[in-house]
């Protein structure tokens, strides 16, 4: 896409392309090894207890023997795709008709 050997500049290519020069230039990390023997961890006990957050998490980790901090343990479950299963919010939303009830609730007695 972006040919540093063109005619015309990295950062006008990046810009008629409509992407930022930062990201022409990005080369991501590979995950280190203390990382990856981490993530299985977590997935194995994701599997196990599919409820747990990363506050729980961390505390299983730090029983398994890992130095590890909540925050960390968050960001890898990020990166992998995973969270825990509980109820989200929205459990108050207004009602679709309003709040009142639809006609046909409000026959005579």
């Amino acid at each position: 896409m972006i040919d540093p050997s063109a005619k015309l500049s990295v950062s006008r290519q990046a810009i008629v392309l409509g992407i930022s020069r930062g990201s022409v230039y990005y080369q991501p990390r590979a995950v280190s090894d203390p990382d990856l023997k981490l993530m299985h961890r977590i997935d194995t006990l994701h599997m196990e207890l599919p409820f747990a957050g990363s506050r729980m998490l961390q505390g299983l980790l730090v029983q398994d023997g890992f130095k590890v901090g909540r925050l960390h343990v968050a960001t890898l479950m990020r990166r992998m795709g995973i969270e825990a299963l509980y109820r989200k919010p929205n459990t108050s939303k207004r009602k679709r008709w309003g709040g009142r009830p639809p006609a046909a609730f409000n026959v005579p007695r």
